[in-house]
Order: C-alpha cells, then sequence, then structure tokens
C-alpha cells in the first residue's frame, strides 16, 4: 500500500511546496487594460489626490438610479485636466451645462462637467493637458464648485477613481 501511496504524497508535496503565482487584479474589474501606478498614464483632472465629495455609484440596472461618475471638489475657474491621452469628441452644452467629452484607447472615454471648454472636438489632447475651467453650478456639490468625472467602455459606465488606483495583487495557489 505504502508503495502505491508514495508517487501521490509526493507529488502532493511538490505542489505545496512549489511558488505560488502572482496576479495582479484591476482595481475596479471592468478597467482592465488601463496601466495605473507609477508612470501611469492616468492622472487626476482636479489635483492630486482629488478631492472626492461624492463616489461612484453604479445603477444596479442599465435605466435605474444611480451616480455614473465620482464629484471631485474645486473652486470655481479650477483648470480641468485632461485625466489620459485621447481626442476630444465634444465640446459643447448638454442639457445647459458644459461638458467635455475625450476618446482614450482600449474604447475608454471620459467626461467632465461643468467645464468651460478651451478644447474643440477633434482635438488631440495629452494627459495633463488643459481642457477648460471649473465651472460653478453643480447641484448638490457640498464645495464651492465640483467637476462631475465619469468613465465608458461602450455603454458601460466605470467608477473614473479606479484609473487613479494601483491594480490589487494578489498569490494564487499552483494549479495542475
Amino acid at each position: 500500500m505504502l508503495p502505491r501511496l508514495l508517487p501521490v504524497l509526493l507529488l502532493a508535496l511538490a505542489a505545496l511546496l512549489a511558488p505560488a503565482t502572482a496576479v495582479a487584479e484591476p482595481a475596479a474589474g471592468p478597467v482592465a487594460g488601463a496601466v495605473v501606478g507609477a508612470g501611469s498614464p492616468w492622472v487626476s483632472p482636479l489635483g492630486d489626490p482629488p478631492a472626492v465629495t461624492r463616489p461612484f455609484e453604479p445603477p444596479p440596472t442599465p435605466y435605474g438610479p444611480g451616480h455614473r461618475g465620482a464629484d471631485l471638489g474645486g473652486v470655481p475657474g479650477d483648470v480641468v485636466r485632461a485625466a489620459g491621452d485621447g481626442v476630444v469628441v465634444f465640446a459643447g452644452m448638454v442639457a445647459g451645462r458644459p461638458v467635455v467629452s475625450v476618446d482614450h484607447a482600449g474604447g475608454l472615454r471620459t467626461t467632465y462637467e461643468p467645464v468651460a471648454a478651451s478644447v474643440a472636438a477633434g482635438q488631440g489632447v495629452a494627459r495633463g493637458d488643459p481642457l477648460g475651467t471649473l465651472a460653478p453650478g453643480h447641484a448638490g456639490c457640498p464645495a464651492a464648485a465640483c467637476l462631475h468625472w465619469g468613465l465608458r467602455r461602450g455603454e458601460v459606465y466605470l467608477d473614473p477613481l479606479a484609473l487613479l488606483r494601483p491594480p490589487r495583487v494578489r498569490l494564487l495557489p499552483l494549479r495542475p
């Protein structure tokens, strides 16, 4: 019996002593592929660290209630910067509010409002480039002014703050 059990025990011991595999998980699942951390192509549009006055609250259903972005506190006239390299796809009014939208690699789109734009649609921007200035008038803002910063991939809203957080690394067991 022992001669037949010995190979199984040796295999089990080898599996226990083998190095574990390390993997990086994205900070917010669906933003996978966005590089963050040191040398990251992403920056906060309103200072670092951003003063978050209201976090992202995803809706339970595509058309349900929720907060489809993060509100960042500031002062009217603060410079609002592009979170990453991209192309301005919209700079104008939406429902009476000034909005700027930028398309980025990987199908990501960031939106910024209310922003008095200093850029135009079709213009390329680099991370940190000015998009305009923060305008007053964001309802429910506890600061002098708030920037609503949004992030989407296609029609799916994501947490824009996830672009600023490094990925979480954890060890996984070795699997045969």
